[in-house]
């Protein structure tokens, strides 16, 4: 559960630091941002609904384990993207995106007992990268530090919005 709150806390960090250069980034997009950083655990999904169910629902293989991977990441992208107003997708897509390399970026720093990282260049690769073993899935301080960056984010954010409220002359 750290390890989730982690990977949204990134994302809304990230976003909302992007928020602060660029107008076009509203809160929608930061949110957009947040659920990027959820896709690739859609494959716990598979605890609830196993693959073969899925496998014998649609026909063809199946495994959850391709949302961690970039392939399986773009198709969802592609098919969240296409849920919103076509002016509005090219940022939903990069928000989303955002999220997503924030999640893969997160996870690459990660403790694996083999030492290789899941593979998450499929198709381009089915190998596992080498990665720094920071730390494990299971630890706490992750979520810890990404709260406080949050909080300072959202501090900076709100700062920025009163300072420009003042300047239009608003007060």
């Amino acid at each position: 559960m750290a390890d989730l709150l982690t990977h949204v806390l990134t994302a809304y960090v990230l976003a909302a630091l992007l928020s602060l250069r660029d107008d076009r980034i509203t809160p929608a997009m930061v949110t957009a941002a947040m659920v990027g950083g959820l896709v690739p655990d859609l494959n716990r999904i598979g605890l609830v609904v196993p693959a073969s169910a899925v496998e014998s629902l649609l026909g063809v293989p199946f495994d959850w384990d391709a949302l961690l991977t970039v392939g399986g990441v773009s198709v969802v992208l592609g098919l969240g993207t296409l849920l919103v107003p076509p002016r509005l997708r090219r940022r939903t897509a990069a928000m989303l995106a955002l999220g997503t390399l924030s999640h893969f970026l997160l996870d690459y720093l990660l403790l694996f007992p083999s030492g290789y990282s899941h593979p998450y260049l499929w198709p381009m690769t089915a190998a596992g990268l080498p990665g720094p073993e920071l730390y494990l899935s299971s630890a706490r301080w992750p979520a810890v530090v990404a709260a406080a960056c949050a909080a300072l984010a959202w501090l900076a954010n709100r700062r920025q919005k009163r300072v420009g409220w003042v300047s239009d002359g608003r007060n």
